[in-house]
């Protein structure tokens, strides 16, 4: 399948992408890899801005920076899409809809001290983001897989992940495998591997990501900005390893925030849709009211602007270098494979009884033979799940 060929930066294409994402930043429940399985249900199989390899190379190159993986993929396909105003449009109108509904629910727990009940969106959710995120493996591995190497290559990566192998060296690992193995076919090898660690900013800091303790400090907003600005820029992993980041400054350091209300930030994030990281919104209200929620999102997304602006032009002149383009292959499966061990842990929280296997079975045909919309999809797993946890109630 071709993609068709991109657009200029006119007012159509900006509004096209501003529409999408917005709609997306409402939708997109359950953390990076759902999110990314409907980007490709919208930007690949919907919409065809980009063909599966396009969008199969920058998902692997996104996995190679810090930040929040999901809304680096945004900002990459705005840039794609409609040049450098794209790439703000397209990153901006995926993280505002999360920061506004975060920023109510912040200020309704500041007033009332409490969450708002979510059991039941996340119960009828999670089994409708199962069928979605294990679609887009089906489309995007189908891509991937293109020689038995490369499929070998995934297994071992998925298995790596499993045993608890760093995320970052399991990607590293594969597209490392996969430049050897080219470079042994290639006499002059050795030339084109410069330019493949060129598009890496960061990557020094990804050892480094908790080992410099910020000094003890009064609370003030310009402390609280360079805190979440480090934070965005050098957080590989997990919602798990944003976690372990603030409780070691706001919690135990700077004593900021109670262990309480970190947690309740951390639950914010994952219940509401969009970039988890919108967790900083919440967190930023709750020590300085409206100033300090939009300080605190503005410091944790602004390294993402800046690591996909530099690295994203370069990822075809990687694609277009065979050894730097084997590397980017083994990249590209090991990334599938992450979204599979993601999507096997979330499975088995998710899938408790049979009517969420039901849920799941049942939005898997709706997304594969009747290609429903995922977003639709999604809001109708929150109606039911609601409906049936009221009714048990």
């Amino acid at each position: 399948m071709q993609a068709k060929p991109p657009t200029s930066p006119g007012r159509r294409a900006l509004a096209e992408l501003a529409g999408l994402f917005l709609k997306l930043g409402t939708t997109a429940f359950g953390g990076p890899a759902v999110h990314i399985a409907m980007m490709e249900d919208e930007i690949v199989r919907r919409r065809q801005w980009l063909a599966r390899e396009e969008f199969l190379d920058l998902l692997g190159a996104t996995n190679l920076i810090p930040g929040p993986n999901s809304t680096e993929m945004a900002i990459h396909i705005g840039h794609r899409r409609a040049g450098w105003l794209g790439l703000f449009v397209a990153g901006a109108c995926f993280i505002l809809p999360a920061t506004l509904i975060v920023g109510v629910i912040a200020w309704a727990y500041v007033r009332f001290g409490r969450l708002p009940a979510a059991e039941g969106i996340l119960y009828g959710v999670k089994p409708v983001i199962i069928a979605i995120v294990v679609q887009a493996l089906w489309s995007l591995g189908r891509t991937a897989l293109k020689t038995r190497l490369l499929a070998f290559v995934g297994v071992v990566a998925g298995a790596a992940n499993l045993l608890g192998i760093n995320e970052l060296l399991v990607l590293f690992g594969a597209g490392c495998l996969m430049a050897v193995a080219m470079g042994c076919q290639r006499r002059n090898s050795a030339r084109t591997q410069m330019p493949l660690f060129a598009f890496l900013p960061g990557l020094s800091l990804a050892g480094t990501s908790g080992a410099v303790a910020a000094p003890a400090a009064p609370f003030g907003l310009w402390p609280m900005f360079l805190f979440f600005l480090k934070v965005g820029a050098v957080l590989y992993g997990s919602g798990y390893v944003l976690l372990a980041f603030l409780r070691a400054d706001l919690v135990d350091r700077w004593q900021w925030l109670t262990e309480s209300q970190l947690l309740d930030a951390i639950a914010v994030g994952q219940f509401t849709p969009g970039p988890l990281f919108t967790t900083a919104t919440f967190i930023g209200y709750l020590l300085a009211g409206v100033p300090g929620a939009v300080l605190a999102t503005s410091g944790m997304f602004l390294p993402a602007f800046f690591f996909v602006a530099i690295s994203g032009p370069l990822v075809p002149r990687l694609r277009r270098s065979p050894v730097a383009g084997a590397f980017l292959d083994g990249v590209n499966v090991a990334s599938l494979a992450l979204m599979a061990v993601v999507t096997w842990h979330l499975g088995r929280v998710a899938l408790t009884d049979w009517l969420t296997g039901l849920m799941a079975l049942a939005s898997g045909v709706c997304v594969l033979w009747w290609r429903i919309n995922s977003a639709w999809l999604v809001l109708g797993g929150a109606l039911v799940g609601f409906l049936v946890v009221a009714c048990r109630a």
